[in-house]
């Protein structure tokens, strides 16, 4: 076999590789693509939960102080001199539920309700956090795996495309999963 042959032979099989792995790169970028979508959906699902949580708590902490000064006319008003006036007792009847209402109005916006509001929000807010940084986990193993896979075709080393394609596989199962949970 002269020079020659040996070049082209060479030449066809790096060629052929590299065909492969550039279609291996093609498919961790489509799946990286996808990976990135879902980090930034999560993203921002988080923000969004974090944001209305701070709603509930900002509603839920003006309705306490509301609550307070009602509970605090009430008791000035039944320590006057007057509290045994009946318009007075009215007084202090209307403020008490007012006051009531604030702190417990089933069906509507009372404390109790704005806290359980308030816990759930807390719940999907962690659980979007908690998946985003799973996203970021794929993403990054997915970025690897292409350089891999990039140094692979350079170096003509076929341990690197393999390893990129195995940084590859369980990076899109992780991400499948977490897309799925």
């Amino acid at each position: 076999m002269d020079i020659d042959e040996h070049a082209q032979e060479t030449i066809q099989h790096h060629g052929h590789s590299n065909r492969g792995i550039a279609v291996l790169i093609a498919t961790l970028a489509a799946v990286l693509a996808l990976a990135e979508i879902g980090e930034k959906q999560r993203q921002n699902d988080y923000l969004t939960h974090h944001i209305t949580l701070s709603d509930h708590w900002s509603f839920y902490q003006a309705k306490n102080v509301r609550a307070t000064v009602l509970a605090s006319e009430a008791m000035l008003l039944s320590h006057s001199a007057t509290a045994n006036d009946p318009a007075v007792q009215q007084d202090i009847k209307r403020i008490k539920e007012n006051e009531a209402r604030l702190r417990d109005e089933p069906g509507g916006d009372g404390m109790k309700q704005l806290m359980e509001r308030a816990k759930i929000e807390e719940h999907d807010r962690d659980e979007a956090f908690h998946q985003y940084h799973e996203y970021e986990l794929v993403v990054g193993a997915l970025q690897i795996a292409i350089v891999l896979a990039s140094v692979a075709i350079v170096t003509s080393v076929p341990a690197l495309a393999v390893a990129a394609g195995v940084i590859g596989a369980i990076s899109a199962v992780f991400g499948l999963y977490v897309a799925l949970t």
